[in-house]
């Protein structure tokens, strides 16, 4: 399966997500409910025509736009190494945020379960995945942990990912367990991504320094060569 054939998997479900869009629209009130609280009580409103249109407009746009930024990567040959995980990623993020729209239009059609609940699972879902591919790919300027210092060093980069991978991982793990915890599962699932992100960011930077000094960087998890 080539790159054109793998995102017109993504493609595919921006057209399903405009299709639910037209098919519930009748049935759907003149305010629809889009955003919730973290305990799963509805927030806020837009216009139903607002609400229906611009979650499939969105994922057009990502779709356009992640299938573009290859080609503009001054790296685009380390993309091209490893392009097949860089589609089958703006699939899994396409799915995401098509669950996202076919949740509210189903609480708006009057089905009842909780949203915030759902969206944390998916959330989780994709981070899991995120932690998956992470060690799957090459130095660029668009997918990754970037760092000035992984951006400066494919040494650095390969570390920074192994262990971010693993992090990663682990926080897809938290959230998944957090959305027993009620309204709690969307903190845990915050302070789980935001840690990670620290985390590997001042672990690039590390690795970057000790690489720089002589002594190999051989710091934490992600230092086996």
């Amino acid at each position: 399966m080539g790159s054109v054939q793998r995102l017109s998997v993504a493609a595919g479900l921006v057209l399903i997500a405009a299709a639910l869009s037209a098919v519930a629209a009748p049935s759907l009130p003149e305010r629809v409910v889009t955003n919730w609280d973290a305990a799963g009580r509805p927030g806020g409103t837009l216009p139903r025509a607002a609400a229906i249109w611009l979650s499939p407009a969105i994922m057009a746009g990502l779709v356009l736009l992640l299938a573009a930024l290859p080609r503009l990567d001054p790296l685009r040959e380390n993309v091209a190494a490893f392009r097949p995980t860089y589609d089958w990623f703006v699939v899994a993020l396409t799915a995401f945020l098509f669950v996202v729209h076919a949740g509210i239009l189903a609480y708006n059609l009057g089905y009842e379960f909780p949203f915030t609940s759902v969206v944390v699972a998916a959330v989780s879902l994709l981070v899991y995945y995120v932690g998956a591919v992470l060690p799957r790919t090459e130095r660029n300027w668009f997918v990754g942990i970037r760092t000035p210092w992984t951006l400066s060093s494919d040494a650095v980069w390969d570390r920074t990912h192994r262990l971010g991978g693993r992090l990663f991982r682990l926080a897809g793990l938290v959230g998944l367990a957090g959305v027993a915890f009620g309204e709690y599962a969307v903190y845990l699932l915050v302070v789980s991504v935001v840690t990670v992100a620290l985390v590997t960011a001042a672990y690039s930077y590390v690795v970057y320094a000790r690489s720089e000094r002589g002594d190999g960087g051989s710091v934490g998890p992600g230092s086996e060569t």
